[in-house]
């Protein structure tokens, strides 16, 4: 390349360079609760959207307390569709274990699947009334023994196997569900809170960082839950109970399974 032209290239690339320190690369959004993904974010969150924190949460509430309510006898056939076995329309997927066992076997003895409340109940004493107590958001089938051993006990990182654990621990204080239940866990909790403020003569349920709650209104680890929502995003199977739950039963959504963003914007 002659001289000339090496004085030419240098000369572009200086004019190059002069336009893009005049340009403005576009700012990163600040909130995680800008519109994304889902489908309802012009209808059902059209109030949520472009909001954070505490607005969000409030705005999010408002949402999802509209809301058909279900007898806890009807939770037993509602968690047969919901949580249907993929590979077999005959059996259910427990969530802890993973085990999928026959519909026919939901009842109270060992081999059975029971209604487990992933929000303990005692943690509120909301027992099994409609409300809380039969939300379909956090009630999920498990093996009535796997059931027992979670108890009411916080979710934490750490623990033992123990028989049909799927992968799940569980210590003195807590419980921690297999990898590929955890984001699902922390949604359910995180709805929980956002759904019972306090306001509709039901405790108002929150997260904290405690795994000592026992009968108090509240549930743990929520830096554990965070770090569970972001390392677990919402699966296939999961959209599609939130979609089942919205369209033939409670009529309303988790929001986090359909912006999972959002639990950072709010906590």
């Amino acid at each position: 390349m002659s001289v000339a032209q090496i004085g030419k290239w240098k000369a572009l690339a200086a004019g190059v360079s002069a336009v893009l320190v005049g340009l403005t690369l576009p700012t990163v959004a600040a909130t995680p609760a800008a519109a994304t993904t889902t489908a309802y974010d012009d209808t059902y969150y059209a109030n949520a959207i472009g909001k954070t924190g505490t607005a969000l949460k409030g705005s999010l509430h408002t949402i999802i307390s509209s809301q058909t309510k279900i007898s806890y006898s009807a939770v037993w056939e509602a968690l047969k569709v919901t949580d249907q076995d993929p590979n077999n329309s005959s059996n259910v997927i427990l969530l802890y274990s993973g085990i999928s066992r026959s519909k026919s076997l939901n009842g109270g003895d060992v081999g059975d699947w029971n209604r487990e409340h992933t929000w303990a109940q005692s943690h509120g004493d909301f027992g099994t009334s409609a409300g809380p107590g039969t939300d379909l958001h956090h009630l999920r089938p498990e093996d009535v023994q796997v059931n027992s051993i979670r108890g009411n006990k916080d979710f934490d990182n750490g623990g033992s196997s123990f028989t049909n654990s799927g992968g799940s621990l569980t210590d003195s204080n807590s419980f921690e569900p297999r990898d590929a239940v955890k984001g699902d866990v922390a949604r359910m909790i995180l709805y929980m809170a956002v759904r019972y403020e306090g306001d509709d003569s039901w405790p108002d349920l929150e997260p904290n960082d405690a795994v000592t709650n026992g009968s108090v209104p509240y549930h743990g680890r929520l830096s554990v839950l965070k770090q569970w929502n972001d390392e677990d995003p919402p699966s296939t199977s999961e959209e599609r109970r939130n979609e089942l739950i919205y369209s033939n039963y409670q009529h309303n959504r988790n929001p986090f399974i359909d912006h999972p963003e959002w639990v950072e914007a709010i906590w």
